[in-house]
């Protein structure tokens, strides 16, 4: 016979199971809040930075599009990051009617993988785009010779770009890799 504690108490590997779930979510939601807070504030500066230059450059619009796309993808995993500790808190619910099904955790935590997957392409390729510009400007840059054009010359705002679009792969990929911890814990569970 069970005694009143042991009824109210859920079952210790479904506990268990939640509070990994619960702390994963956390540690991966100030990551990537973190890093998207950085992401977001260098992207800002290269945006605004380009408003007062006196001459724009047009090449590295494709990298702050892919960057601006990867901060709306972080801030989707931000979300879903918040979503875990949720499902994590219901596992440690007593009540095992609350307690989503191992499916539904496992595509959750699926959509997160799929979310972290697609943020890192993203701005992999704002990076890559960004990097290319940059060399390209470096290249183009006579040794030993005063730069005379505006446009060959690599500026402050022109690394921005490239700040956010590496904080966002970080980001990303802390995301992915605690996603795919959870989804392996699940899975043993």
């Amino acid at each position: 016979m069970q005694t009143k504690s042991e009824a109210r108490s859920p079952v210790p590997e479904t506990r268990g199971i939640g509070n990994t779930i619960r702390l994963t979510g956390w540690i991966a939601f100030w990551i990537q809040l973190g890093l998207a807070v950085v992401s977001g504030l260098a992207l800002l500066f290269a945006l605004t930075g380009r408003s007062f230059a006196e001459q724009p450059n047009t090449g590295l619009g494709v990298g702050i599009f892919w960057a601006a796309c990867g901060v709306v993808v972080l801030l989707f995993s931000v979300y879903w990051d918040f979503r875990y500790t949720r499902i994590g808190k219901s596992l440690e619910n007593a009540n095992p009617a609350l307690h989503p099904s191992k499916a539904d955790t496992t595509n959750i935590i699926r959509l997160g993988i799929i979310a972290g997957l697609v943020g890192i392409l993203l701005t992999l390729l704002g990076a890559g785009s960004t990097v290319l510009v940059l060399v390209a400007k470096s290249i183009s840059q006579p040794p030993g010779v005063a730069i005379t054009d505006p446009y060959r010359i690599i500026r402050a705002l022109d690394v921005f770009v490239a700040v956010a679009n590496i904080n966002g792969i970080a980001a990303h990929f802390g995301g992915t890799i605690a996603s795919l911890w959870l989804l392996e814990r699940v899975h043993q569970h």
